[in-house]
């Protein structure tokens, strides 16, 4: 059962997300860009920078407090590759705010397990996207059983296996559900979608991969939190686009590693306000703007961020008609097809959250 730590800050944190509809319900804070892997779908990573210092990072998360944070995901690069991840959960959890993880599963050993659970990590989920290696994934079930059977053994917080829809074959991908089903995780399959955060055109043309990913969908085991924001993706794959109203910005928020705000990993750059001058009237801002992106969008984590104000209107301005410094307290946006100062490859993967 997945269970959220601190239980207390947990319950807090979701009577805020209800009454508060600007308080960011996932942040998502780099805190290392380096990964120890090259795969050729992903955009968020290099091979050489140092980790994101502790002191900042711990300004980062007191910052995130005062916002009303609720869910505080680390991430990378590989974030396991930060020798005081640990520290950094422990301190965010000190102030009441729910804390996962996202790793590539290579750094996993049993320190590493034991240090999460003394920080009172609540899930950590695992990329695995394809049975063997290939060029577009090093995350294989082959290299990386080993190490899920030792976080099965030994780790007291909850395990969420990620693959993405694209990978490798139809055949592959039912297989490895039906491993991590057996090995008793969570699980979530997400939609390929290239270096904007849109959806591969290739995943589109196939038309039995509506029904496929209905199918290895019922078979993954879930948590209750898993089925918020789900249902797009069968609409997404049949029609190419599946409509929502996006509150990235507000609901969930993109920390890279220098602490500058993004509206989601593919749009980095966007509103680039430091995270230490991000207040209310941004979150505010941002919630009621329409971002123009959505509708072909698979960016998982962000989906579900938002779904809890589905329901409500979305008013703002979009999001190109606005001129450089509308935004509050001075944010930049910048030319919406303006691609990142990073390693950019032509194919990349949602990130996919509980």
């Amino acid at each position: 059962m997945l269970i959220p730590k601190p239980i207390g800050g947990a319950i807090r944190g979701s009577l805020r997300a209800i009454t508060d509809r600007y308080a960011p319900l996932q942040v998502q804070l780099v805190v290392t860009r380096r990964c120890n892997l090259s795969c050729g779908y992903c955009n968020e990573y290099d091979d050489f920078s140092p980790p994101t210092p502790y002191e900042d990072l711990r300004q980062y998360v007191d910052h995130l407090a005062e916002l009303g944070t609720v869910v505080l995901t680390l991430t990378g690069g590989e974030p396991l590759l930060n020798p005081r991840l640990d520290d950094v959960c422990g301190y965010a959890v000190s102030k009441g705010i729910v804390v996962t993880a996202i790793t590539n599963g290579y750094p996993v050993n049993k320190t590493w397990i034991e240090r999460l659970n003394d920080a009172k990590l609540t899930l950590l989920q695992v990329s695995v996207d394809n049975l063997e290696p290939n060029d577009l994934s090093q995350k294989s079930w082959s290299r990386l059983k080993k190490k899920l059977e030792l976080l099965r053994d030994h780790a007291n917080f909850s395990i969420n296996v990620n693959a993405v829809l694209g990978s490798c074959t139809v055949d592959e991908t039912r297989t490895l559900v039906k491993e991590v089903r057996e090995m008793g995780f969570y699980q979530t399959v997400g939609l390929m979608h290239d270096g904007k955060g849109k959806i591969v055109s290739g995943l589109v043309s196939d038309d039995a991969l509506p029904a496929f990913h209905k199918e290895i969908t019922m078979m993954s085991r879930k948590s209750v939190f898993h089925y918020f924001g789900e249902g797009w993706e069968t609409r997404m794959l049949a029609q190419g686009t599946a409509p929502w109203k996006c509150r990235a910005g507000a609901r969930y928020l993109y920390v890279d590693e220098d602490g500058i705000v993004s509206t989601c990993s593919q749009r980095r750059g966007k509103p680039g306000i430091p995270l230490l001058e991000y207040e209310r009237e941004h979150l505010v801002y941002e919630w009621h703007l329409p971002k123009g992106c959505d509708q072909r969008c698979t960016i998982g984590c962000v989906r579900r961020a938002s779904s809890i104000d589905e329901w409500r209107s979305q008013d703002g301005e979009p999001w190109d008609n606005i001129p450089p410094g509308g935004r509050p307290n001075g944010g930049r946006p910048q030319d919406n097809e303006a691609e990142p100062d990073r390693r950019l490859i032509s194919i990349s993967v949602g990130e996919d959250e509980f």
